[in-house]
């Protein structure tokens, strides 16, 4: 057998590799289906998600228009969406195709795509891999691109309908682009003296710039791509200018590329007025001109600085940057701020951040969770491409040894990008197993019976080579780099990094292979929690239509909230479910919008009085405040932090381990003069101590039972619950009975005179009995609930009772609400 065979079926058995490894890839992706799928439609995973589908079913409706400010989140303001639409329009778009109307069948066609997504990232990883290699480099990322896990898996799984994915594909795309647009330049070099020499490349540019426009089209942070660019481009002219080589191209690509990304901006519309980088704003046309025109600046001064010393050229530009920054700090202050405000909000971190999950740092123990070996091979691989580069010069190597580091940095800042690493994780540790494979390849052929004396010639360009051959334009040919392939045999101490890489890349693929396993069957039951959709569900039936078209789109400049609008009070992460279930609106959402400030979701649930939370909630129009027992407990230093950073959970409670290892919350009297405790542990009734429960830790008194206080905690006199889940969140029914879920209408209140304690007795619509108490404060009562029945969800078992003097009354719903005095 000799390569030419081998040659003429090599195609068909790349293509069907890439099919199976592509197959796999959607497999693993889709076993989370089985749990998920139900009659109402698809339990989606995450939070972002459930949003992603009121989205498409408002698309779906006024398809391709799209939502991008929504009337049915943030209120009193709504909100402006600060992603794009081209991940809702293709959802839509294929709703449409496939006759998908009801909100079960839009629910899982769109839980289809991100499977789809991810499964179409192995093709394109193959092609990547193959340019700044060969076929078998191509082959090897597809490989590991096919299993690798961490966030990038998840966000890839069917019923995770979020754009991530798509982030991670279209970033992909447009750097496989630009990598074959600087092969294009390398192998035909532009001179602008020539146009012949321009037009080629030139399309090659705008192909790039298009799948650039796409990646925009998803969002905003493609920007982040927009950066990578720009660092490469400094370090490709510093090494241009150290070897003396001159090349148009880059100019000409950088030019083209984000003119063409100005233009997408300019078609996607601005969303803010503001200068953020975050989102589709002025400031992002300024940064690609900025780009463009820096590139512009750097192609100059190389040729200014033309045979003058190395060091010239980096001192040049640093003095340069040094007197920019220094001119923009005095004659533009608002914009240095801007960069360097978006520089940290990127790159840095916060108290009220790190209490979002996805943007905490990415911790080593994580990192090595979700990607284990493949980590190893990475750092091979940035090895191998700085050691090739080195050696060939070849700039598809600095691009990606410079795309792979800002996006290591980025996930080690905030570990929601690693949706992004994982692509970088599988080409690099792809390019390391080629690498390591090339140089014992002649042995295995020999081995193999397999003959072929030919050289494997690659053209290269290599800028050297180019500087020695002069530079004369329209004479600079390709040069060609022999790279023998050694197949008369290698040294033997070649085989000990392959033999290492072969081994970690099995490792790297089997517990990929694992973790995608148990992720994937653990999502199958992975869904919103049962007990907040029966909640939602049963809210969406009961509660008053606040007067909004869920599915109309409407102008932010010229929309109003109708008279009997209203919003529902919750803490953030429960935003979406309120949004898309109960087709209300909340004050708060995911995007952390609504949360901080003095009429935030934070200050609210931790405020000590209650005249103080009514306020807030008239300030942001109010009706209804849902609680769960996250928020009441291992949510609780989350919503601390965002109400003062300084201090975060500190004043309200602690940890406490016992002589058993047994750990878990002491909570202290301040804890329990909170609005979320008051309203979910206690119903919003007054409440007594037990002693069984208190301990005293460092001289503080404390209770390790919610239901506890420390000391008495008075009843609130606006706040009525009208329904909360079925679950007991105490395993022992002994302790007591606390539901998971809890929904409290807040209302204006009757007026009765009188002094002392008076009670109510109620039954909730799970069956569960209590007594509303409420002591008089300067002789009277304002009590929330009526007695005729009027309540959905809640009974009352006899009047209100002024305890131990036999006095009774009657209150109506009417009296509740006009906050009539009896």
């Amino acid at each position: 057998m000799d390569t030419v065979t081998i040659s003429k079926y090599k195609p068909y058995v790349i293509i069907g590799i890439l099919l199976l490894l592509a197959i796999l890839a959607l497999w693993l992706r889709m076993l989370p289906a089985a749990g998920l799928v139900t009659d109402e439609g698809v339990d989606l995973l995450g939070n972002d998600p459930w949003y992603n589908l009121r989205q498409v079913e408002s698309m779906v409706e006024n398809f391709p228009s799209y939502l991008w400010f929504d009337t049915m989140t943030e209120y009193p303001t709504g909100n402006v969406n600060h992603w794009g639409p081209l991940f809702i329009q293709v959802i839509s778009g294929l709703c449409i195709l496939l006759g998908a109307a009801t909100r079960p069948e839009i629910m899982y066609v769109a839980s289809w795509v991100p499977p789809l997504m991810g499964m179409l990232t192995v093709p394109v990883l193959y092609l990547t891999g193959e340019r700044i290699g060969d076929w078998k480099c191509g082959l090897f990322a597809a490989i590991f691109g096919a299993v690798v896990s961490g966030q990038f898996f998840y966000r890839s799984l069917f019923g995770f309908v979020d754009h991530h994915i798509a982030e991670s594909l279209f970033g992909l795309l447009f750097c496989l682009c630009y990598i074959i647009t600087l092969m294009e330049i390398r192998k035909n070099p532009v001179h602008f003296s020539d146009i012949e020499t321009v037009k080629r490349p030139a399309l090659f540019a705008l192909g790039t710039g298009i799948t650039f426009i796409l990646g925009l089209g998803v969002m905003p942070t493609m920007i982040l791509f927009g950066m990578i660019v720009a660092v490469y481009t400094l370090f490709q002219y510093l090494y241009d200018f150290w070897r003396e080589y001159e090349n148009d191209g880059l100019l000409l690509v950088n030019g083209i590329v984000f003119f063409s990304a100005i233009a997408g901006i300019l078609i996607i519309g601005f969303n803010t007025a503001s200068l953020s980088l975050a989102r589709y704003s002025p400031a992002q046309v300024i940064a690609y001109l900025a780009l463009i025109i820096a590139t512009a600046a750097l192609w100059y001064i190389s040729r200014a600085l033309k045979g003058k010393p190395w060091y010239y050229y980096p001192g040049v530009l640093a003095g340069i940057g040094v007197a920019i920054s220094a001119l923009l700090y005095i004659i533009a202050p608002d914009f240095y701020q801007m960069l360097i405000g978006n520089f940290f909000a990127f790159f840095g971190q916060s108290a009220t951040v790190m209490t979002v999950l996805e943007a905490r740092p990415w911790e080593a123990a994580n990192a090595w969770r979700s990607f284990g070996f493949g980590l190893i091979l990475m750092f091979g691989g940035f090895v191998a491409l700085i050691w090739n580069f080195i050696r060939q010069g070849r700039a598809e190597h600095l691009f990606v040894v410079v795309w792979s580091a800002v996006i290591l940095l980025s996930t080690i800042q905030h570990v929601r990008y690693e949706y992004y690493i994982a692509v970088n994780i599988a080409l690099l540790a792809g390019y390391f197993l080629y690498w390591t494979f090339t140089a014992v390849e002649g042995r295995f052929l020999q081995m193999a019976g397999i003959r072929s004396d030919e050289a494997v010639v690659e053209e290269v360009s290599s800028p050297s080579e180019k500087a020695k051959k002069g530079k004369q334009h329209g004479t600079k040919k390709a040069s060609k780099e022999v790279k023998h392939t050694n197949h008369d045999g290698s040294s033997s101490a070649a085989t000990i990094p392959f033999a290492v890489g072969v081994i970690f890349s099995l490792l790297f693929i089997a517990s990929s292979l694992a973790v995608d396993m148990d992720i994937g069957n653990g999502m199958a039951y992975g869904g919103m929690q049962p007990d907040w959709y029966s909640s939602l569900e049963w809210f969406g039936e009961n509660s008053p239509d606040p007067g909004v078209d869920y599915y109309e789109i409407y102008d932010q400049e010229t929309f109003t909230y109708p008279p009997e609008s209203y919003g529902v009070m919750s803490w953030w992460d429960y935003g979406h479910y309120i949004t898309f279930v109960s087709k209300r609106i909340p004050n708060a959402n995911p995007f952390q919008h609504g949360v901080a400030g003095p009429d935030g979701a934070a200050a609210f649930f931790l405020q000590d009085t209650e005249e103080n939370a009514n306020t807030i909630l008239d300030n942001v129009g109010t009706q209804y405040v849902i609680t769960d027992i996250e928020m009441d407990t291992g949510k609780f230093p989350a919503m601390s932090t965002w109400y003062n950073p300084d201090v975060g959970s500190t004043p309200y409670m602690g940890g406490y381990s016992d002589q058993n290892g047994n750990q878990g919350y002491i909570y202290s009297e301040k804890y329990f003069q909170t609005m979320v405790s008051r309203l979910h542990n206690f119903d919003g009734s007054m409440a007594e101590p037990d002693e069984n429960y208190l301990l005293v830790n460092n001289g503080e008194t404390y209770s390790y039972l919610v239901t506890s206080p420390v000391k008495p905690v008075p009843a609130l006199q606006h706040y009525r619950l009208v329904h909360e889940s079925d679950t007991n969140v105490f395993s022992n029914a002994a302790v007591g009975d606390l539901k998971y879920v809890k929904i409290f209408e807040y209302v204006p209140g009757a007026v009765i005179k009188g002094n002392g304690v008076i009670e109510l007795p109620l039954k909730t619509n799970t069956g569960r009995e209590f007594t509303y108490r409420q002591e008089s404060v300067n002789g009277s009562f304002v009590v929330p609930y009526p007695t005729d029945g009027s309540v959905p969800g809640i009974t009352t078992l006899g009047p209100y009772t002024i305890a131990g003097t036999g006095q009774t009354f009657t209150v109506t719903e009417s009296d509740i609400q006009s906050g009539n005095q009896l």
